[in-house]
């Protein structure tokens, strides 16, 4: 099979290697579609994310679906969570195993992901996908499944007002969330013109550059109830900040460079917020993503930017690293390169 390894800082060297073997308990998947994430790209330019470091060529890639090679779910088409939590811990006991610390994660530490042709995988984690949502829609749904996570801790529910700060594909996702929860007013901002288009596309009702924020009239003119930070930059949490309400909540979604976020005390402190912070999905959020998806209450397709094979990782990771479109999807059983 081939597989697409880090070596160190922009160094990704593709490699043909033995197939995989399931273990006991897994399945061994064809890897039809791959979503590149943010923290894909700090792999990629940092050579690690937060305190994990690089140790090792690594796969990356934990955005994914594929379809199952062997077995008695044989052909059936399957989303896959990334996290394996070792359940045997007491935070899993508590419930937590998305916190789990020895939790294993693809694409991540010593645990290679899905940029490649095939691997095995834990069953109990492959979720059938329906046949109306396409590969590169499954492999959206990861990410859609974070949006619902960050929702449950920002307490949306109809009738809430809410700031999405940063419009890539995670804040995308909580947009189109927010409004399937039945949020009233959903104000989106991010420098990235083509950006805020689509947040509009996906149902903000005010889609702004961050220049423009002080432009909106926010609800009672008090500010939103709930502010999720997308970008990982201070930047837009000074601007979440700044748009909630005294005593509103602020969830930070973003994954921030050199593993550091800084705010203005005061500016939160006077407000009495609450903030948040948003860790992957919990193992209830892949099924609820996918009855989301299905409902066509989210639209997954609109924010697949760019689709490449495996053999055009250059121009795949190009496109993340210089965030040229929304989300990019590699397809390892492609040969060419398409169009969203």
């Amino acid at each position: 099979m081939r597989a697409l390894r880090l070596h160190g800082v922009n160094d990704m060297r593709l490699h043909e290697e033995p197939d995989p073997r399931p273990g006991d308990g897994e399945l061994l998947v064809t890897v039809t579609a791959v979503g590149l994430c943010g923290s894909d790209r700090h792999w990629l330019v940092e050579g690690g994310i937060g305190d994990a470091v690089l140790e090792r060529p690594l796969v990356l890639g934990h955005e994914f679906a594929g379809v199952v090679a062997a077995g008695p779910r044989a052909g059936e088409r399957v989303a896959l969570d990334p996290a394996v939590p070792c359940g045997r811990c007491a935070v899993c006991a508590a419930g937590m195993e998305h916190l789990c610390p020895e939790l294993a994660f693809a694409g991540h530490g010593a645990t290679d992901g899905a940029l490649r042709s095939s691997l095995a995988w834990s069953e109990r984690l492959a979720h059938r996908v329906p046949d109306r949502l396409s590969d590169a829609e499954a492999a959206l749904l990861e990410p859609l499944g974070v949006a619902l996570h960050a929702l449950d801790l920002g307490k949306v529910g109809r009738g809430t007002t809410a700031g999405v700060f940063g419009c890539g594909p995670i804040g995308l996702l909580v947009v189109q969330a927010l409004r399937a929860a039945g949020a009233e007013i959903v104000v989106a901002t991010d420098p990235l013109a083509h950006r805020t288009l689509v947040a509009a596309a996906c149902g903000a009702t005010h889609a702004v550059h961050p220049g423009e924020l002080s432009g909106v009239a926010l609800p009672g003119g008090l500010g939103v109830d709930v502010a999720f930070e997308t970008a990982g930059e201070d930047g837009a949490l000074a601007d979440a900040i700044a748009a909630v309400r005294p005593g509103g909540r602020v969830v930070l979604v973003g994954i921030p460079d050199g593993d550091r976020t800084s705010f203005v005390a005061s500016a939160a402190r006077r407000k009495g917020l609450t903030l948040l912070l948003s860790r992957r999905m919990e193992p209830a959020d892949l099924p609820r993503a996918i009855r989301l998806a299905e409902s066509g209450d989210v639209d997954l397709a609109s924010l697949v930017g760019e689709r490449h094979p495996l053999s055009d990782w250059q121009n795949a990771f190009v496109a993340l690293v210089e965030r040229r479109s929304l989300k990019v999807v590699v397809e390892p059983q492609a040969a060419h390169a398409e169009g969203p």
